[in-house]
């Protein structure tokens, strides 16, 4: 297993309580998730037609603000597990570093796998992947920038899994020109990872291959119920993103006492530089709070945002001890 955040198993191997006592701060997950999560019966007991599934995809171009073809899925890591089989193997640049599926999932279909520090290192790529805004260190990029890498790579993917609470950095409006292929995670804004939805926006050729790969219901009905729903609701997007933003403001105030400096971020995480990253987990996880901690860099530690009142309080005294 590789490493990720949210693997609360190991924190309670580790350190006792059962899952509820947690604060799951290792993902960058929205812990004020959408309320109106309640589906019919029928969305449990029937496959969904195609008209409701076509609804959702209306619903996720409107959000998104795109006309390009798109296809729901089952979260955007269903979407990463087929981008092998798009195209004849070569060549992938990753700009890195940043969510280590792609390079695993390329490299494990026979791909030759580069990472890259630096954008322009990306051309000449038959597959280029940019997380835009980037997990862990929330970087991201011009558009002019990314967009005059499309001719001079293969295919251009665009990962904009943490781009709902800033929909200026999206690129999903320049979606279904060939070779770019933009994809967008449900669950972590609207804090529903178990719900397991995401979408790829692209080409008709790209999105055609890719639904013929994840065949006719590629997600269920109570995503398609609630996902529509919580896509539609601009008012609760919109009062969300304020809120993450102050609390981005408040949590970064939070940790300054640690002697903690703040490498970067987006709305929904923050990494910061600790000086000894496994203390200073092991230090929240006695309060029950989870935290992600990075192999490759020691002094890292990504923190979510606190949902509750309580919650904050919590952390604030985990970080007083």
């Amino acid at each position: 297993m590789r490493e990720h955040g949210g693997n609360l198993d190991v924190a309670r191997q580790r350190f006792g309580g059962a899952a509820e006592d947690w604060i799951d701060l290792s993902t960058g997950i929205n812990r004020v998730p959408y309320p109106d999560v309640d589906v019919e019966p029928r969305q449990w007991s029937a496959l969904p037609p195609r008209s409701e599934i076509e609804s959702l995809h209306a619903a996720a171009r409107q959000a998104y603000a795109t006309d390009a073809p798109i296809l729901a899925m089952g979260g955007a890591q269903a979407a990463i597990q087929l981008l092998p089989q798009l195209a004849s193997r070569g060549r992938a640049r990753i700009l890195a570093p940043t969510y280590n599926e792609y390079a695993a999932v390329l490299s494990a279909a026979g791909w030759d796998v580069d990472e890259v520090s630096d954008l322009a290192a990306l051309a000449g790529a038959d597959l280029a992947v940019v997380v835009n805004p980037n997990n862990p260190d929330g970087r991201h990029h011009e558009r002019r920038e990314l967009l005059a890498l499309l001719p001079r790579v293969g295919r251009l993917v665009i990962d904009e899994s943490f781009a709902d609470a800033v929909p200026d950095l999206s690129f999903a409006g320049e979606a279904g020109q060939p070779g770019l292929l933009i994809l967008r995670s449900f669950g972590k804004f609207y804090g529903l990872a178990g719900l397991r939805l995401g979408f790829a926006i692209g080409s008709e050729t790209d999105i055609a291959a890719l639904a013929a790969m994840a065949g006719p219901w590629p997600v269920s009905g109570a995503a398609i119920a609630i996902g529509r729903r919580a896509l539609r609701d601009h008012d609760w997007a919109k009062a969300t993103a304020a809120r993450l933003a102050d609390d981005c403001v408040r949590l970064d105030a939070a940790v300054r006492s640690q002697g903690w400096t703040l490498v970067g971020g987006t709305p929904l995480f923050r990494l910061y530089e600790t000086g000894d990253a496994l203390a200073a987990q092991d230090r929240l996880a006695r309060g029950l709070i989870w935290s992600r901690v990075f192999q490759q860099k020691p002094g890292w530690l990504r923190l979510g945002l606190p949902g509750s009142e309580a919650e904050w309080s919590r952390l604030s005294a985990a970080l007083s001890r």
